[in-house]
């Protein structure tokens, strides 16, 4: 680890000023550039920071593992109380640390596992049962898992923290990056890294690697109201 202070203070305000910039030009904020330029940096200074990666599953972060692991030292962190199906949970668990042992990977790769607390869960989102998937619902969802990951971060000293979620065409790179650009800025430790892996066929390289890898690909993100959602779509189809 490396001159942490200096790093955040200068990472953080770069994006601060890119995205202020963009905004004042009416241009939408392009996450994959302001990545690129992020690790242009590291790589100038010759360094490999240290990056704790909020994984939501083992599919969604094969790509990402194998794209960041050429430029960071990863821990992937599995915290998804969102899982409210317990033998779900182990099963996704599982799927990611097989993954990590057989992926080939540039730099360490470690794991570590947050509390299965779904309770956490439905207390962030009591009230939004109703709220369809990708609305309030699911924002405080991802708070609820970017704010651990920020501690965590914060916690082992981590350079960076950023999550896998945005791979998912169903996800909002926007308002991901928002918030843990937010939790970073009230955190005070781990700077966060901006992403939208989906960018460059991340989505579609996700697709093939959990295929080589033989990965268990579910259909819904795991909480009981997305898959009576689901269950509900596939049952007006038929």
């Amino acid at each position: 680890m490396y001159n942490k202070l200096n790093m955040q203070n200068a990472g953080c305000g770069r994006h601060r000023l890119r995205s202020e910039e963009t905004e004042q030009r009416g241009m939408k904020r392009n996450y994959q550039k302001d990545l690129d330029r992020t690790i242009a940096e590291l790589e100038g200074q010759g360094k490999v920071p240290t990056l704790l990666l909020h994984s939501c599953c083992a599919p969604c972060s094969s790509y990402v593992l194998e794209y960041l692991s050429r430029y960071f030292s990863v821990t992937v962190f599995y915290y998804n109380p969102n899982i409210t199906d317990e033998a779900e949970y182990r099963h996704r668990v599982s799927e990611q640390r097989r993954l990590i042992a057989e992926l080939p990977a540039e730099h360490p790769v470690s794991f570590a596992e947050g509390r299965y607390e779904p309770e956490r869960f439905f207390e962030a989102v009591r009230g939004l049962e109703q709220i369809p998937e990708g609305g309030a619902r699911c924002r405080k969802c991802f708070e609820l898992r970017l704010s651990e990951t920020a501690k965590l971060a914060a916690a082992r000293g981590a350079d960076y923290f950023t999550t896998t979620l945005t791979i998912s065409p169903m996800k909002n790179a926007e308002v991901l990056n928002e918030i843990g650009e937010q939790m970073a800025a009230e955190g005070g430790g781990a700077a966060f890294l901006p992403s939208d892996f989906k960018k460059r066929d991340g989505y579609k390289r996700s697709i093939e690697l959990s295929a080589q890898y033989g990965l268990y690909r579910q259909d819904y993100c795991g909480c009981v109201l997305e898959y009576t959602e689901s269950e509900a779509r596939r049952n007006k189809r038929k």
